[in-house]
């Protein structure tokens, strides 16, 4: 039978006599303590704590506010659902109503009773209970926009909340990233986090049409406008009316055509092949690239005034092999979606099959794992996959030069800790196992490194 463990109650206070009466007085707590502004800054960026009771008279000068409130301010910025209760002076209520109304959650006059302070901690805490509670009732009901997307590498993270934040916006994004990087897919998330969700989101591949038939595909022609053109056919930017149009590959682009859709970002009017009506048409643009843009222009093969319309919001995509862990995780969900539709039953990868997928560089991406992936499912004679079955052998890593001994520890915790969660899946107690640690070590240093 286990035990719920105690809920972290962060204590800051300089007077060392104090601080040992609070920590007895809520022993049903783990109890933090900090007597200075770093310690407890350190303090809340391990352990998270719900709650927090602070003096606002700490050293150096233990007889002045001022590193109280920048403490109180940097706690709020770093954790803004964390419930802060100030100690205050008898008499100092202009103090405590400042920390008020800087975002603390209650303040308590010195001398105080430690039954009514408990009551307090214990309200703050079942505050903040509820307001998880809310926050996750909340997702699940509005379930995000790129939960197709499988990561757990920082950078990735970034980028994924770089497209919720500019969704609601009407601003042109333009997605830069190697092919197979998923740039449709961030493009699909944009548009379904955005405003536009319930109208049309329309894709089309300017590499993969002939630049003569490219023009009539964007724009739309007329009857008769050409031979064969048998009636009139809207383009693509004219059937997204409302909604988004996806421009991939906008590096392949024609110079000819760049400069008629510059006409269109700017006027935001088409006129079909063959016709003279302009038509307004109300559409969010996206394009994606896995070219140099700024060297095209340099070179001359694309418009600088069309690349300044159409970066309004850059979003570079990093490539597989500089996601850390991601090549483990998204193989484990290759795996179970491919041995469904296969009908293999249930499959596993080996731990030499998955050391061969995170040595190796990926030039394709994901999608190139997918296919590696997809194809060792089908091939492989049992239910366990095997580095022969991947067919890949894989070469050593490239060091990267660090000089910040912090930076490389954490970095090191980080790699780590995310490849133990790709080789075992997201098991948590094989995870913690694999890294020789404790499960709650695990959950602590997860919180510290932002991983979810």
């Amino acid at each position: 039978m286990t035990t719920e463990r105690p809920r972290p109650l962060l204590i800051v206070e300089d007077d060392l006599a104090l601080q040992k009466q609070l920590r007895w007085s809520f022993d049903q707590y783990e109890t933090l303590t900090a007597a200075d502004r770093e310690s407890a800054l350190a303090q809340i960026h391990r352990h998270n704590p719900p709650v927090v009771t602070m003096d606002l008279g700490l050293p150096p000068d233990a007889d002045s506010v001022s590193e109280g409130f920048r403490l109180l301010e940097q706690i709020l910025a770093a954790a803004p659902d964390t419930k802060v209760i100030v100690l205050t002076g008898q008499n100092d209520h202009a103090n405590a109503l400042r920390a008020i109304a800087l975002g603390a959650y209650d303040f308590f006059a010195k001398p105080f009773e430690p039954e009514l302070l408990a009551l307090t901690i214990d309200r703050a805490f079942r505050l903040y209970d509820l307001q998880q509670e809310n926050r996750r009732l909340l997702a699940s009901q509005h379930p995000s926009a790129l939960g197709g997307l499988l990561t757990r590498d920082a950078g990735m993270q970034r980028v994924c909340r770089m497209i919720e934040k500019v969704a609601s916006s009407n601003a042109t994004v333009l997605l830069l990233g190697e092919s197979g990087t998923g740039k449709e897919l961030l493009a699909r998330g944009l548009h379904e986090a955005s405003p536009r969700a319930r109208e049309r989101f329309v894709a089309i591949n300017c590499a993969a049409i002939p630049e003569n038939l490219l023009e009539s595909e964007l724009f739309g022609y007329e009857k008769g406008a050409f031979t064969g053109a048998a009636k009139t056919t809207p383009g693509k930017i004219e059937t997204a009316d409302g909604g988004t149009l996806m421009l991939d590959e906008i590096g392949d682009l024609p110079l000819p055509l760049q400069a008629k859709l510059l006409r269109f970002l700017q006027e935001r009017v088409v006129e079909r092949l063959g016709g003279r009506q302009e038509i307004p048409v109300d559409v969010r643009i996206v394009c994606a690239t896995h070219q140099d843009l700024k060297t095209q222009i340099s070179d001359g093969r694309f418009r600088e005034d069309l690349y300044y319309r159409l970066a309004e919001i850059v979003v570079p995509i990093p490539p597989l092999r500089e996601r850390t862990g991601d090549a483990a995780l998204l193989a484990h969900a290759f795996v179970r979606r491919f041995a469904e539709e296969e009908k293999r039953g249930s499959m596993t990868l080996g731990e030499d099959a998955i050391r061969a997928i995170e040595a190796h560089r990926w030039p394709g991406n994901v999608r190139e794992l997918e296919n590696c992936i997809k194809r060792a499912v089908i091939m492989a004679d049992g239910t366990r996959i095997t580095q022969e079955d991947i067919g890949l052998f894989g070469e050593p890593a490239e060091e990267n030069g660090f000089i910040d001994l912090r930076r490389i520890r954490d970095e090191a915790e980080r790699q780590a800790v995310v490849t133990a969660l790709g080789r075992t899946n997201g098991n948590l107690l094989r995870a913690s196992e694999m890294l020789g640690i404790s499960r709650p070590t695990l959950y602590d240093l997860m919180h510290r490194l932002g991983l979810k």
